[in-house]
């Protein structure tokens, strides 16, 4: 069935990898038969700045209140057209999409800018004027997905779960959680290229592939398992319950049995959704097109969630034509393994690391 999807992405370099990945979008959805909607906010020359001018026609001309004044505009019809034409954009699609480069740890500020713009009182939060009633599973986008695309500079080493960053998705928590849970949204689990600092063209073509695997699930892919706030698991005072999530504080014990339900996911569905690793021999000093590569050497590892089990499961770094499996209790410890193989310290060119999913998926991207 034919589908929506709103596609807002910032960034202001035609050459770009979010750009790029932004075209694969574009090309894969349309290709699926969806109706793709497109918001270029650089290319719009979006207004980030959230201000007086937000309000044309205001409430109270003696205090600048924003909750007031947005829950004014949009109850009487009474906001400026960019921010009016976006929200119907939002809710005439079906799946939101966010492409951007990840600066400083979270989204351009101009990204940031439209959803401060764009969520108004009314829309995004105090829902049907009631308040906190409808949030954290409901609200006016209950039934929508959403899913963040993010091109990251750093090393996914930096992005581990004991990585000096901290996990990506614990940063991006305030947007996926914050952002777009809060106002109803099922959000899918964040799609992550690191090392785009540094990345090849056999990197960037990688990605391309691993963007296009995931853009196929988008309506089909189990979302972040997030506690609903009117599911049973908070306390009037909106307080985890105390038989929830016992021992947990923080931002972990707000997702519903998050590993678990992620693996028992992965081994129904016969996918693999963590990382992959590229690993290319040299060749005059340059990168050999990942296409070109009869036997791409091309590693593929997992990590086990609750059990924390790594494992290669497929890969040719041992020497040509040879696969191996490899065990070990942290994702650390199987990188330390894997890169200390003479055969890789001697053909190593890059190393890339994406997702992808399913594993089928990724048997045909390495027998292309």
């Amino acid at each position: 069935m034919s589908k929506k999807v709103l596609i807002i992405h910032a960034h202001p370099e035609p050459s770009s990898l979010t750009r790029q990945l932004v075209d694969v979008s574009v090309e894969c959805l349309t290709a699926q038969g969806h109706e793709v909607l497109q918001s270029d906010l650089y290319a719009m020359g979006w207004k980030a700045i959230f201000d007086e001018h937000d309000f044309p026609e205001r409430a109270n001309l003696q205090r600048l209140s924003f909750g007031a004044e947005s829950a004014h505009a949009y109850r009487h019809g009474r906001q400026t057209a960019d921010v009016a034409a976006e929200q119907d954009k939002v809710i005439a699609a079906d799946a939101v999409i966010f492409q951007f480069p990840l600066w400083w740890y979270g989204m351009p500020a101009i990204m940031k800018g439209w959803i401060d713009r764009v969520w108004a009182a009314g829309l995004a939060h105090n829902f049907k004027d009631a308040g906190n009633t409808y949030r954290y599973g409901d609200g006016a986008f209950k039934g929508k997905r959403a899913m963040l695309s993010v091109a990251v500079g750093g090393p996914a080493e930096d992005y581990s779960p004991r990585g000096i960053n901290g996990p990506l998705e614990q940063l991006l928590f305030p947007i996926t959680h914050g952002s777009l849970y809060f106002p109803g949204f099922d959000v899918l689990p964040t799609f992550a290229v690191y090392g785009t600092g540094h990345l090849t063209a056999v990197g960037a073509d990688a990605a391309k592939e691993a963007w296009r695997s995931r853009l196929e699930g988008l309506f089909e892919d189990a979302p972040i398992p997030f506690r609903p706030q009117n599911g049973g698991d908070y306390t009037p005072r909106n307080e985890l319950e105390p038989h929830v999530a016992v021992g947990q504080t923080g931002i972990t014990a707000h997702v519903a049995d998050g590993e678990t339900t992620q693996r028992q996911q992965l081994e129904t569905e016969g996918g693999v959704m963590k990382t992959f690793v590229i690993l290319t021999r040299r060749a005059d000093g340059a990168a050999e097109d990942f296409k070109r590569l009869a036997k791409p050497e091309v590693l593929h590892v997992w990590q086990g969630f609750a059990d924390g089990i790594v494992r290669a499961v497929h890969g040719l770094a041992a020497g040509p034509g040879a696969a191996f499996e490899l065990e070990s209790t942290t994702f650390e410890e199987a990188r330390d393994y894997i890169e200390a193989l003479p055969y890789v310290q001697e053909n190593l060119l890059h190393v890339q690391y994406c997702e992808l999913k399913p594993f089928s998926d990724y048997e045909k991207l390495v027998s292309s």
